[in-house]
């Protein structure tokens, strides 16, 4: 109740700045937002419908096995994770579940790493945008990458002898959806997924300057001040940091050139897109609540992405020096990524799902190969 009287208030005292976070919002999902994510709301819809999430299952099963003991079948939802961004991975993670293709468990190991950003955000927006630096936003994108991975082999011991008794049904009959039908459900069925992202993605925004109208923000920054201090961080890192957690596009944005080195930026950027913020997870969880499925362990995981992005970006930074122009190339808010092209942030994505999918789809047909060959010469052996 007095965080809803305490909104009606900012909205009454504060109504420009309201309006103006509303309209920068309103941009970044019109520009980044429905560009990066619809196309691939599309995609992880047909994916499960068309039957491909179970050719996947017989293609990539040992390689999901072995790296993150789920099925096979959980092989789209990992890679749209890495390719389409927040919250790509989960929503096509629920749709696996919800078609049985996987156990509940497999599931909820599956939620803890296989909601990523997406590659048009970090490179294009982070990278280029944020940082001015390609390589910066490669580095960034590759610490996310291992992040995800690293944490999907920790959570691959989640619930592990349950696991062992609850196994699905990696055999079953593949049934698809006939072209049409799936078609059209995908198309409505996304467009309805970004109306709710681009919701949540706005009252954030609002959320955030409510609360540094309020001095709210500021006044917790003090608090953590402190502590971060250890770290070599300051109160103004600190807010940036705040704000991170609760939006991650507002925390990212203000990470301003005020005299902070460029590693403890690059560190901050990782740490805020490993985690990933309220707001995605809110996103993620209207997903999730449809089902049975636990939030607990994609909280967990996102906690554990945020620590290894951290983590993987400052080795990253030490084996490969960046000379980026931290001084000048810095900008401090949402303004920047809402003008970025609807056209680039298309192409980017498109461009690095088919270099991923290629990475990812090629071991697993040597992995595929493999397994076929002893059994192929068990035949030849019987037939002489």
């Amino acid at each position: 109740m007095v965080v809803v009287c305490l909104a009606a208030a900012g909205l009454l005292i504060f109504p420009d700045a309201a309006m103006d976070s509303a309209k920068n919002a309103v941009a970044l999902c019109l520009n980044v937002v429905v560009p990066s994510l619809f196309p691939f709301f599309v995609l992880s819809s047909l994916a499960v419908d068309l039957g491909v999430a179970q050719y996947a299952g017989v293609l990539c099963g040992g390689m999901m096995r072995k790296l993150f003991n789920v099925s096979g079948a959980c092989a789209p939802a990992f890679l749209l994770g890495l390719i389409g961004g927040y919250p790509v991975g989960a929503k096509t993670a629920v749709a696996i579940y919800e078609k049985g293709l996987c156990s509940k468990t497999e599931a909820e190991r599956l939620l803890a790493f296989c909601n990523n950003s997406g590659p048009a955000f970090i490179l294009g927006s982070v990278g280029a945008g944020l940082l001015k630096s390609g390589a910066a936003g490669w580095l960034l994108y590759l610490a996310h990458a291992l992040a995800s991975i690293t944490t999907g082999l920790v959570f691959r011991f989640y619930k592990i002898k349950q696991a062992r008794t609850n196994s699905p049904v990696e055999s079953c009959p593949i049934v698809s959806t006939k072209i049409l039908d799936a078609f059209l459900k995908s198309v409505t069925s996304g467009f309805a997924s970004i109306l709710n992202i681009c919701a949540f993605v706005i009252f954030f925004a609002v959320a955030i300057r409510m609360l540094y109208k309020f001095g709210l923000i500021p006044l917790a920054a003090q608090i953590l001040a402190l502590p971060l201090s250890l770290l070599g961080l300051t109160a103004a890192d600190a807010e940036r940091l705040i704000a991170g957690m609760i939006e991650i596009t507002s925390g990212l944005f203000s990470l301003t050139a005020s005299g902070t080195p460029l590693n403890a930026t690059l560190a901050m950027a990782a740490f805020m897109l490993g985690w990933a913020g309220l707001s995605v997870h809110c996103q993620v969880l209207s997903f999730i609540r449809k089902s049975d499925l636990s939030f607990y362990p994609y909280f967990t995981g996102k906690l554990l992405s945020a620590a290894f992005a951290t983590l993987y970006i400052l080795l990253l930074s030490r084996v490969i020096p960046l000379s980026v122009p931290t001084s000048a190339g810095l900008v401090s808010g949402i303004d920047s990524v809402a003008s970025l092209s609807f056209g680039s942030s298309l192409s980017l994505s498109l461009l690095t799902s088919v270099l991923l999918w290629g990475a990812f789809l090629l071991p697993a047909l040597f992995i595929r190969r493999r397994e076929r060959a002893p059994a192929k010469a068990r035949r030849g052996g019987g037939r002489s």
